[in-house]
């Protein structure tokens, strides 16, 4: 008997991301899955439901009956998982923080799932990074929208009537987003500076282009390629010393964020009124606390001078990339945990023993698998 995979629709509002898209649906099937689609769910990324048949999928109301394993981008609703059988998968971004009340729902139904953020930063583990997919979608957003906030040309332009100065743009954090803007910037013409609390950022800005900040401070490497977190005399020197090159900027970019915990504030209200008339910050990390004090989820506002663009969901913005590099994700991830079976079939079997397995694991069987999680929760909701 076939495996079956289930493609839901997304709920949040303003998601227009599918967490599988019709030219990958062959590579499931090859697998040995049955996909089936709920009813435009690819409608917000422009795929239509016929495109989905035509790639060998079949389209349901209710996709999860039955299914072995349901995938999306954000966790399936509470009432959905109630309605899945013990044993069933689950594979979707899922803040465990934010959603104690969802993961206890999953333990209890006997739900194994699994979250995409929780992917070890290992290199066997790359193709499955969809944190790292999908802050390039959002580096690359937050560029463009800078550039299309700022009233003045990003290149230089020489011209018989004129020079015209190149625009001067500042981008603080230098992980996948913030390099990802940065490339951007530099190929629209713009100069880059940029800063990152980890020395060894430096040498991946200039690898763009750009150049780097040295603020002659201790460098601050933590785990997993993130930046371990600092003392608040040294965020108070820290931005004391940036001051003047946001100052300078026409556009301030700021992409600074630890998935699972709340943005650094890098940025005051009063660094951002230093900045002159026109100019545009963009700060990717409004959602999660903002690295710019003032900022507000999904809205422009004005700091002084500036218009202050706060980020909501910045990949959904551009959902045909950001769900093409995801779907990436699930695939390799699914593909990992589907072995063939002695009768030349295929089964969903995770080898809890895989470090990439065990680390995505949130629950399975009946438990919460996910240490920190599991800490968290019960204390909180009965078990």
């Amino acid at each position: 008997m076939s495996l079956r995979l289930a493609v839901v629709k997304e709920t949040r509002e303003g998601e227009t991301r599918v967490a599988i898209v019709p030219e990958l649906v062959g590579k499931l099937t090859g697998l040995g899955y049955d996909v089936v689609v709920e009813p435009g769910a690819g409608a917000g990324a422009l795929h239509d439901d016929e495109e989905y048949v035509a790639a060998g999928a079949q389209v349901a109301e209710t996709p999860w009956d039955g299914a072995d394993v349901v995938v999306s981008v954000n966790p399936v609703d509470a009432s959905v998982v109630r309605r899945l059988p013990v044993g069933t998968a689950t594979v979707s971004f899922l803040p465990v923080g934010a959603v104690p009340e969802l993961v206890a729902d999953l333990r209890d139904c006997g739900v194994t799932s699994f979250a995409m953020e929780l992917v070890p930063r290992i290199s066997r583990a790359q193709s499955m990074d969809a944190l790292s997919s999908q802050a390039l979608v959002a580096g690359y957003r937050c560029a463009v929208v800078a550039a299309g906030l700022l009233r003045r040309f990003f290149p230089l332009n020489m011209t018989s009537a004129g020079t015209v100065p190149p625009a001067e743009v500042v981008v603080l954090g230098a992980g996948v987003a913030g390099l990802q803007a940065i490339a951007t910037a530099k190929r629209l013409g713009a100069v880059v500076k940029a800063y990152d609390v980890r020395a060894a950022a430096a040498e991946e800005i200039r690898s763009m282009g750009a150049t780097a900040i040295d603020l002659e401070l201790e460098t601050l490497e933590g785990a997993g390629g993130y930046a371990r977190e600092m003392t608040e005399d040294r965020a108070a020197r820290q931005r004391e010393l940036l001051t003047p090159y946001i100052a300078a900027a026409d556009a301030l970019i700021t992409t600074a964020a630890v998935p699972g915990r709340r943005a650094p504030m890098l940025v005051t209200r009063e660094m951002v009124e230093q900045m002159g008339p026109g100019s545009v910050v963009v700060d990717l990390a409004a959602e999660s606390g903002g690295n710019v004090e003032g900022s507000v989820p999904g809205e422009v506002v004005r700091v002084g001078n500036a218009q202050v663009w706060g980020g909501a969901n910045v990949p959904a913005q551009m959902p045909g990339p950001a769900s093409r590099l995801y779907a990436q994700n699930v695939v390799n991830l699914v593909t990992l945990m589907t072995r063939a079976s002695d009768d030349g079939t295929a089964a969903f079997a995770p080898d809890f023993d895989d470090e990439i397995v065990a680390g995505a694991c949130v629950t399975h069987d009946g438990a919460i698998r996910h240490e920190p999680t599991r800490t968290a929760i019960e204390g909180e909701v009965p078990a």
